[in-house]
């Protein structure tokens, strides 16, 4: 038995299938089944059941997945501990995000931080986090950024800003301020089922949105409702990155709430047996430094100036 086998067998557990799990660990198919046939001759059991398509394991296989998981984490932690005594940054990083923060965040730090740290290959993939919290839990993710609080336990947490909502509207409505009690629900553009922002939203302005008889949008996103809205259709609340890059005639339509402001809690999150530590508190520096001013500030700083809650 060797680290190696047990890298096979993951793969094949994770893309559940003989071919692929090759392609993704750079072996032909007969040589990954080859090895893993031998693992199962050498243990006397079968891992997988391969005349169920896709592959699954075998009850005793799962078991043994979940044991082979935990050795290549300790294993990966021999190499994190020499790096860390080095002083060295490199390796690979799987990342994780969220699609309503990917395209105003990752601009901001990515550049720095392959300038900054030229031996990391960064694996970036926009997922919700149901599905970012199934990679890591799998091995396939190393870290997410997405909302929190999650209340799983399997998960850390590690908070990083927290980013106010805006109204973003076609509609004037007369006032410094708003309260979530002033919006349509009605004329209100939101995403679709699985993204965590819906539910913030609808928490936020204490409502189920009432199916809109005229126009029903699946699979949209921030950017597509901020042009319909532009078209002076309709009502979207935008997280406060996505209305950097607003025109000034876009910042027209914006309103801010009355305090407190409502935010999202934005944060790390790494499974709790994590190893690339070093690595994952390099991203976090990088992050943190490329924020605007006004979101840099610690949560009770920011309750202080602004006052704020938690959608």
């Amino acid at each position: 038995m060797n680290l190696q086998q047990l890298e096979y067998i993951i793969a094949v557990d994770t893309h559940r299938h003989f071919g692929r799990a090759a392609r993704a660990c750079h072996v032909t198919q007969p040589t990954l089944s080859m090895m893993i046939q031998k693992l199962e001759d050498e243990l006397g059991v079968k891992i997988f059941d391969r005349s169920k398509q896709p592959v699954i394991p075998t009850e005793t296989g799962s078991l043994l997945l979940d044991q082979a998981r935990r050795v290549l984490r300790e294993a990966g932690e021999l190499t994190e501990i020499v790096q860390r005594q080095k002083g060295v940054v490199e390796g690979k990083l799987q990342i994780g995000i969220i699609p309503t923060l990917a395209p105003y965040l990752v601009p901001l730090f990515i550049r720095s931080f392959l300038r900054s740290y030229p031996g990391v290959r960064l694996k970036i993939a926009e997922l919700t986090t149901e599905q970012i919290v199934a990679d890591m839990q799998k091995g396939k993710l190393d870290v997410g950024i997405l909302a929190t609080p999650l209340d799983n336990k399997a998960i850390q947490e590690h908070p990083l800003f927290y980013e106010p909502f805006w109204d973003y509207s076609s509609h004037s409505y007369e006032k410094q301020f708003l309260l979530p009690s002033d919006i349509d629900p009605n004329e209100l553009w939101l995403l679709e089922e699985g993204h965590c922002m819906r539910s913030q939203i609808l928490n936020l302005c204490e409502l189920r949105k009432q199916s809109n008889p005229f126009l029903q949008y699946e699979n949209g996103s921030i950017e597509t409702f901020k042009r319909l809205v532009d078209q002076d259709r309709g009502i979207t609340i935008l997280p406060e990155l996505a209305t950097r890059s607003l025109s000034e005639e876009q910042r027209s339509n914006l309103l801010p709430f009355e305090p407190p402001v409502p935010v999202r809690e934005i944060s790390l999150v790494t499974h709790r047996n994590f190893i690339k530590k070093q690595l994952i508190e390099a991203l976090r520096e990088k992050i943190l430094n490329s924020l605007p001013e006004n979101l840099r500030r610690r949560e009770e700083e920011t309750q202080r100036t602004i006052g704020i809650k938690r959608v």
